[in-house]
């Protein structure tokens, strides 16, 4: 795991985009096109802003969520509609989305159709993860049922997952689908986000605390980009 710290929010906003920015436009360089991998919630809300005004090749871009709240994007807790209003506007209009959301009549219901939606994503080229005060990341929850579904090395890249501790049902990639990206980031923002994320590096329990998986490989290192405020 490598921390890498900022003075402020806006110092370390200014920096990832420009850091995702130049690796999308690598990977298109190298293979005609680049993915890239978000997640929701309000720290990458000023990100996705900053990443939306940036040049780039955005047509080349495919950009999906590591996860998702089992909604429409018309839900105002869909993270589909937070990307597409904060994200996928200005330079980054361009990019192609892909949904994790699938009319059905249960996020499991749902996973065949999306697994199919998927499947010809390729290898992830950005990741970035985000993570909950319990641990959590994606929709990879300790409290949930298919926890070890999701952790299982041989997972399918898309499961459901119902939290006990939170609301709606879940899409989520597994593990395993995470693990292959080229380069994994998870963005940080407050001392409490910080203590949860120091308490996970000391131990090894990754049901405990799905985070620790990412902590703990090593191919690619965990990028951590970090903010006090």
């Amino acid at each position: 795991m490598r921390l890498q710290q900022f003075a402020d929010s806006q110092a370390l906003n200014s920096a990832f985009a420009a850091e995702i920015a130049f690796k999308l436009q690598q990977a298109i360089a190298e293979r005609g096109h680049a993915v890239l991998v978000v997640s929701g919630g309000k720290t990458p809300l000023p990100l996705f802003q900053q990443l939306a005004s940036t040049p780039l090749a955005w047509d080349k871009v495919t950009i999906t969520l590591a996860d998702d709240r089992f909604l429409p994007d018309s839900a105002a807790d869909s993270n589909e509609r937070l990307v597409k209003s904060a994200l996928l506007q200005k330079e980054a209009s361009r990019a192609t989305f892909v949904s994790l959301y699938a009319a059905a009549d249960s996020a499991e219901a749902a996973v065949p159709a999306l697994q199919q939606r998927i499947a010809a994503l390729g290898t992830f080229d950005v990741l970035i993860l985000g993570m909950g005060e319990d641990g959590h990341t994606a929709s990879l929850f300790p409290c949930c049922a298919e926890l070890t579904a999701g952790l299982s090395p041989t997972a399918p890249d898309l499961l459901a997952t119902n939290p006990a501790s939170a609301p709606y049902q879940r899409i989520t990639f597994s593990l395993r689908r995470l693990l292959q990206a080229r380069s994994i980031y998870l963005h940080l923002v407050g001392p409490k986000k910080l203590q949860v994320l120091q308490q996970a590096a000391a131990g090894t329990d990754v049901s405990a605390m799905p985070i620790r998986a990412f902590i703990q490989n090593s191919e690619p290192e965990l990028t951590v980009m970090y903010a006090e405020q």
